[in-house]
C-alpha cells in the first residue's frame, strides 16, 4: 500500500474538519467542560469520553465526565487517575460548567435523569456523535458524521485536526471506542479507515491481547447463568427472517451480574441462519421494556424503531415502549412481522 493511500485513510475529510475547527472556537483555556454520554455507557461512550478529557486537557481545558447512569466497571481501567468521573454528583455536577460536550447521542432524552438540567442549561451545549439526530437535538455546534464508525473515529479526527497528542492512554481509549463499536470489526460499519486508525492507535501503544481480556475476556460466573436462560426464550420466524430473545425483570439481581453484562446478547439471535431482523426484549420493570434491534442485509431497523420513539442505526438500533413484557413483545413483534413482508408503512 502507497504513503498516498495510508495518508488518506487517516485524513479526516474537509467537511470534517471545517466542523471540527468550528465547534473547537468556542472553548477556551481555563474552562470547565462537562462530557456526557447515554444512558448504560458503551465503549463507545466511554471511550470517547476519556479520550476527549485528556486531549482537551493538553489546550488547558478542565473536563469531568457526568453521565445519566454509573460508570461501567468494565470500563474503569479508561478512566485511570487523570480523568474526573462525576457522575454519582448526579445533575448537581452541571451546575458550575462553562460548556457541555455531549458524545455518542443527539437526542437528549437519552440523557435519561440528566434531561431536564441539559434543557435548561444556558451555557453553549455541543455534540460529538456518528447517530441520526433523534426528534430533540442536544446542542446546536455539532462534530457529526453518520458515515464514522464510532464516535471514536470523530475524536480521533479532533485529535489529528487540532494536532494533539495521542497518548498511549488516549489511544487506549479511541481503540475501546471503535473495537467495540464495529464489533471487534466484525459489523458493517467496520470500514478501510477503521483498520487503518485501529493501526495507528496500535501504533501508539496499544496492546490488542490486553484490550481483548479487558473488555471481553473477564464474563462472570452469573453472565453466563443469565446467558443460558435468556437462550431458552429465543424464538425464530424463518419463512420472514424474524428471531427474538426475551429476559424477565429481576433477572439482574437474580443472577448478581450488572446491566453492563446484557451487551452482545441480541447478537445470539441475530446469527441464526437466515435472520434479517433480531430482536432483544428486556423488562426493566415498572411497566417499561427496552427493546434493541439487529439486521442483516438491507433490512433499517432505524427506521423501525423511530415508530416507538427510538433510533439509532441502520443496523443497530433500539427504543423504550411502555407495558409488560408480553404486551410490548406481542405489539413489536407483528409490527416486525408486517415491516419485514413490506406491509407496514412508515
Amino acid at each position: 500500500m502507497s504513503a498516498a493511500v495510508t495518508d488518506g485513510l487517516l485524513s479526516a475529510s474537509e467537511v470534517r474538519q471545517a466542523a471540527i475547527h468550528s465547534w473547537f472556537a468556542a472553548l477556551r483555556p481555563g474552562m470547565t467542560v462537562a462530557l456526557s454520554t447515554h444512558m448504560n455507557a458503551d465503549g463507545d461512550g466511554c471511550g470517547s469520553e476519556t479520550a476527549l478529557a485528556r486531549l482537551l486537557a493538553q489546550r488547558g481545558i478542565h473536563c469531568r465526565i457526568v453521565n445519566p447512569t454509573p460508570w461501567p466497571a468494565m470500563f474503569q481501567f479508561l478512566l485511570g487517575n487523570d480523568v474526573e468521573e462525576a457522575s454519582a454528583r448526579g445533575a448537581r455536577a452541571l451546575d458550575d460548567i462553562d460548556a457541555l460536550i455531549v458524545l455518542d447521542i443527539n437526542d437528549v432524552r437519552r440523557l435519561g435523569q440528566l434531561s431536564d438540567r441539559v434543557r435548561a442549561l444556558t451555557v453553549p451545549v455541543s455534540v460529538i456523535d456518528h447517530h441520526v439526530p433523534g426528534d430533540e437535538p442536544v446542542g446546536t455546534l455539532a462534530v457529526a458524521d453518520t458515515h464514522a464508525c464510532a464516535t471514536g473515529e470523530l475524536v480521533f479526527d479532533i485529535a489529528v485536526t487540532l494536532g494533539l497528542e495521542i497518548t498511549p492512554a488516549i489511544a487506549q481509549s479511541l481503540y475501546a471506542a471503535i473495537l467495540t463499536d464495529t464489533g471487534s470489526f466484525r459489523f458493517s460499519n467496520t470500514s478501510p479507515r477503521a483498520h487503518g486508525i485501529a493501526a495507528a492507535l496500535l501504533a501508539a501503544g496499544v496492546n490488542p491481547e490486553d484490550m481483548y481480556r479487558r473488555i471481553y475476556a473477564q464474563v462472570s460466573l452469573g453472565r453466563l447463568h443469565l446467558l443460558r436462560e435468556a437462550l431458552a426464550t429465543i424464538e425464530s420466524e424463518p419463512d420472514i427472517g424474524l428471531s427474538h430473545i426475551s429476559m424477565d425483570a429481576g433477572v439482574l439481581d437474580r443472577f448478581d451480574v450488572t446491566s453492563e453484562e446484557l451487551d452482545g446478547i441480541v447478537e445470539h439471535p441475530r446469527s441464526i441462519a437466515g435472520t434479517r431482523m433480531a430482536l432483544f426484549f428486556r423488562d426493566l420493570g415498572h411497566g417499561k421494556v427496552k427493546v434493541s434491534l439487529r439486521s442483516t442485509g438491507d433490512v433499517d431497523v432505524q427506521r423501525f424503531a423511530r415508530r416507538y420513539g427510538g433510533g439509532g442505526h441502520r443496523k443497530a438500533s433500539g427504543a423504550m415502549l411502555s407495558g409488560s413484557l408480553i404486551e410490548v413483545r406481542s405489539q413489536v413483534v407483528a409490527d416486525a412481522r408486517a415491516y419485514l413482508r413490506g406491509e407496514l408503512a412508515d
